[in-house]
């Protein structure tokens, strides 16, 4: 059986009490497998920073249980010793320079190693930066401090919370590459929270999405993709084709194509139907959805189906 580097058993975090409590998390259960990069998805105030810091032991849940390496992180605190984290932003000493700060953290936490130091400082590409008072850091050279001082230990599992947070299209693209480069080539696992789906997209193996405390979806990037399958289909007219299809497949306009919820096999008896009405068809494709347009479909699923039973 593959190690699980986290689990989570019907983990639930309230906060207040009677009619001013929130239910911050609500019975989660999650199982991640090591060595790979797991997306943790949700829109704001989903539960998923709440998460985070009950897997690091900085808020106590109310109910359930979760483990690191398989140990409680309530009674084996020594299991956080291989886990660095980047949480809610980097803070640092402001009149301390960029390494100055890693040295302090590093020493503080008994793993100083100038050589593991300095190539940190390069591989979240702050070389040119690395002297200068972390004070007049810019939001996105406070971030890839943040990511350098979370890999001080060389800790196994790496939680990081919108790690890209101002990063400019260059950066996020480096700090992309730097993350899978981190389980590729070291064997570690990334955690993984961001609000930047297309990013997660291309870095992720997997992906959980959760929306008012709960996963409401979860599994590899790819199979949630193909999980709605699409045709895109052009023909003209596109109203007598509209027509057509939709007495067997639901239909919608898209920047003058038809998007039509079916599957590659449906294909050609779609086009035989086109051309029984004398439509003209010009190309008939699959739709690959966006994780953005999937996670827009399921957080709104799960609302609406919460809405009306009220």
């Amino acid at each position: 059986m593959t190690a699980l580097a986290i689990e989570t058993h019907s983990l639930s975090k309230q906060f207040g009490r009677k009619k001013k409590s929130v239910l911050a998390v609500n019975k989660l259960s999650l199982q991640v497998e090591a060595n790979q990069v797991y997306g943790f998805l949700g829109p704001n105030g989903a539960g998923k920073t709440t998460t985070i810091r009950i897997l690091l032991d900085l808020v106590r849940p109310t109910s359930g249980e979760a483990r690191l390496f398989g140990q409680p992180t309530l009674r084996a605190h020594e299991v956080l010793r291989r886990v660095g984290a980047l949480v809610e932003g980097a803070t640092f000493y402001p009149y301390l320079s960029g390494r100055k700060n890693l040295e302090v953290l590093a020493r503080t936490g008994g793993y100083y190693d100038k050589e593991r130091i300095d190539r940190l400082i390069h591989q979240v590409g702050m070389e040119d930066r690395a002297e200068r008072r972390a004070g007049g850091y810019s939001t996105g050279m406070k971030q890839r401090l943040g990511i350098a001082a979370a890999l001080l230990s060389d800790p196994d599992l790496i939680i990081l919370d919108e790690p890209t947070n101002g990063l400019d299209p260059a950066g996020i693209q480096e700090m992309r590459t730097f993350i899978r480069s981190l389980v590729k080539e070291q064997g570690k696992t990334v955690f993984l929270s961001s609000h930047m789906l297309g990013e997660v997209e291309q870095v992720c193996d997997r992906v959980a999405i959760i929306n008012k405390g709960s996963i409401v979806r979860e599994g590899k990037v790819a199979d949630l993709l193909s999980e709605h399958a699409r045709l895109r289909i052009d023909a003209s007219p596109i109203d007598v084709a509209s027509e057509v299809l939709s007495r067997n497949w639901r239909v919608m306009r898209s920047d003058g194509v038809l998007l039509a919820e079916a599957a590659r096999e449906d294909a050609p008896a779609m086009i035989r139907k086109l051309v029984e009405q004398d439509v003209q068809v010009f190309e008939v494709s699959a739709h690959r959805q966006s994780l953005e347009s999937f996670f827009l479909s399921v957080t709104q699923e799960e609302s609406d189906g919460q809405s009306v039973s009220g």
